[in-house]
């Protein structure tokens, strides 16, 4: 198996970089000597590396560290803090300072709050992220400032009376006015009033991204100005999007779902104050938790009913580059029913109903079906419409993340897991009794990047090129291309990486028509895997199984689904003691594969992407469950608040995995994406 190259940056390549920014304008010397820099480590050219489209764009100094063929970052794009109305009516207090402190790997102080401001509970990594991004509901930005100061006018208002008395109905009324995209009265005549106080926590989001970002050279961590777009459907179905700008140049205000109440509403707003705003301004949307939208996430019409056209599929494809296909709130992949689907691995993390209102409601509920809105299924649909429309408005690359509400990026770990909040539910004046969150929910997931060096450009190109993957948590490492002319040795070969970039396109590419002395062939794909290392005290848990999925679409219309096992570690017997959560058997540190689809039909559009399993562990609530001696065999063990450790919901046993960005292949000539030059195409 190769080893991944790790590159110690000689003088003269910590050099270039640094005089290459002051060449900002020079692209083509840019260029020019990152290929050169490059071949210093491997020996030949590449014609297929990592490379970012534009030099800094912010003041900052150049990075020491340059990694060419690309270092993978881990980081979370998906968190909340008192800002948000959800996380407030639950007791969180800490702000966005405090979430970014937490992600560089400071403690945090966890809900309940002593009378004198201490918290009971406190929360630590045990190894910081590489980047995090702070996404507070713009919604009721206002409305929980004026709330919570009293020297604002409507803070006497009964509204704000039962925010601060009865979070728990407060938390219903302000959501549901937000999600019919309305304001509360206090707020006044069109909103204005908390329009206006909305300003001061947008700026405070604002100088916490910027004070946490490492301008220095040595890029130890990243930040991103950012916040929730958190849009609902006419049946209250989650349209929910994170909205990630790219540096500091952000609008005024956020653009709300009260202010823009329908996506393309959105993405006209995005485009109107940022995009073609003339300030430098530039900004990804990230769908998540498409398994509650109930199928209205990636809808196929306009808002007054009529198909979607070319230009609405492009200005999509430009604006929605990723989506978070794992989080607190389930995992998005793919549906999974016995008696309708044969991808067992489906099942992971499948919340029982197809909206979060269902949650709450019980004539609401309904269960999840195969057109709820998963991602599989989405990306297929989005190879549909290229047919029609020539545009893919569905082409998405994955990342994860954790959807925390308690100001916890990063705090993924399946042991000692605090609940990440997010129903509103408050936490009270002591310790919460047995589970910590819902038994449905989860920890969350980590999104993960391959860049050239810690940075905005370089993480924001590598998000923008699709060059990302997603992890349910553990820090596997992962790489997956996609050619026509891959070498059959190439996980026997030192130079791998470089390899697969000279050679074809990494995840989150497009194959291109074959070469005329190729044009028989049928695409080849290698995927590399290394195993979480953990920490001293918490090891990482080895490798069971490598698969690439396969979805493709003829120009019928009659789709398939493939899931092929590429890679295995080869144990016999693997699984974990649900008495002890003590693993048995063996796993691989590391798995690499090379694989030729022997289906491959040159007329029919597909797309692959590669999943990556743990060998089996016990899930957070088991470890809690075990950890409280719960015998379900006898019920005088089952202590207040473990009653779920019994329960027929409960599973008790995770396998952990990774998810590669997929690699499209259409029969006639793709579309090159114009906003994303570095996006390499073979």
């Amino acid at each position: 198996m190769p080893e991944l190259i790790k590159m110690e940056l000689l003088p003269m390549r910590v050099l270039l970089p640094a005089l290459l920014r002051l060449w900002s304008c020079k692209k083509t010397l840019i260029a020019l000597v990152t290929l050169l820099s490059a071949s210093v480590v491997s020996g030949q050219p590449l014609t297929g590396q990592l490379r970012d489209a534009e030099p800094y764009q912010e003041q900052r100094e150049p990075c020491t560290q340059q990694y060419p063929l690309g270092k993978v970052l881990f980081g979370d794009t998906h968190v909340h803090t008192k800002f948000s109305l959800d996380a407030s009516t639950q007791g969180t207090r800490t702000s966005p300072a405090d979430a970014y402190h937490f992600a560089r790997g400071a403690a945090i102080g966890v809900q309940p709050w002593t009378a004198d401001g201490q918290p009971l509970r406190t929360l630590q990594l045990d190894r910081p992220l590489d980047f995090a991004v702070v996404t507070d509901h713009a919604e009721l930005f206002g409305e929980v400032e004026i709330c919570s100061d009293p020297a604002l006018a409507g803070h006497g208002s009964w509204q704000c009376k039962l925010f601060r008395h009865y979070p728990r109905a407060a938390f219903f009324i302000f959501n549901t006015q937000a999600s019919l995209a309305g304001r509360l009265g206090f707020c006044g005549k069109d909103g204005e009033r908390c329009r206006q106080a909305g300003l001061r926590p947008w700026q405070e989001i604002q100088q916490a991204a910027e004070n946490a970002y490492d301008r220095s050279s040595d890029c130890e961590f990243t930040s991103f100005v950012a916040y929730e777009w958190t849009g609902a459907s006419a049946n209250l179905a989650n349209l929910h999007r994170n909205i990630i700008f790219k540096n500091e140049q952000v609008p005024a205000l956020p653009l709300s779902f009260i202010d823009t109440p329908s996506a393309p509403l959105l993405w006209d707003g995005l485009d109107r104050d940022c995009v073609n705003a003339g300030t430098g301004c530039e900004v990804l949307v990230i769908p998540h938790n498409s398994n509650l939208s109930d199928g209205y996430m990636f809808s196929t019409v306009r808002d007054d009913g009529s198909a979607i056209t070319a230009a609405d599929a492009a200005q999509r494809q430009r604006l929605e580059r990723l989506v978070e296909i794992m989080q607190h709130k389930g995992s998005s992949e793919c549906f999974y029913n016995p008696l309708s689907s044969a991808d067992e691995l489906c099942g992971f993390e499948q919340l029982p109903y197809s909206r979060f209102s269902g949650k709450f409601v019980p004539f609401l509920r309904e269960e999840a079906t195969e057109k709820s809105g998963f991602v599989r299924d989405v990306l297929k649909e989005g190879m549909a419409q290229e047919q029609r429309l020539g545009v893919n408005p569905f082409k998405l690359g994955f990342i994860a993340s954790s959807d925390t509400h308690i100001s916890a990026p990063g705090a993924v770990n399946e042991k000692g897991f605090l609940g990440h909040g997010g129903a509103g539910v408050p936490a009270g004046a002591q310790l919460p009794e047995g589970l910590p969150d819902d038994l449905e929910f989860n920890p969350g997931g980590l999104a993960a990047v391959w860049a050239t060096e810690n940075s905005r450009e370089s993480i924001f190109s590598a998000m923008q090129r699709r060059e990302t993957y997603a992890t349910s948590g553990p820090r596997i490492e992962l790489r997956f291309f996609g050619g026509w002319q891959l070498p059959a040795d190439m996980c026997e070969q030192q130079d791998y990486v470089a390899s697969g970039y000279e050679h074809g396109v990494a995840m989150g590419g497009d194959l291109l028509l074959p070469p005329p002395a190729h044009s028989n062939d049928a695409p080849v794909f290698s995927v590399f895997a290394r195993m979480d290392p953990g920490t001293t005290s918490q090891p990482g848990m080895p490798l069971k199984t490598v698969q690439i999925i396969k979805v493709s679409v003829g120009p019928d219309g009659e789709s398939s689904e493939q899931v092929i096992d590429v890679a295995s570690s080869g144990a016999a017997e693997v699984g974990v003691d649900l008495a002890t959560c003590k693993t048995y058997g063996k796993g691989a540190p590391q798995l690499c594969a090379h694989w030729q689809d022997p289906n491959f039909n040159p007329a029919q559009r597909a797309y692959y992407y590669t999943r990556v399993l743990e060998n089996p562990s016990c899930r957070w609530s088991q470890q809690l469950c075990v950890a409280a001696a719960v015998d379900c065999q006898q019920p005088e063990t089952i202590k207040a608040g473990f009653e779920s450790c019994c329960s027929a919901e409960h599973r008790p046993i995770i396998q952990e995995r990774a998810w590669s960005s997929p690699i499209w292949y259409g029969p006639a000539a793709v579309q090159v994406d114009s906003q994303t030059p570095e996006s390499t195409q073979q």
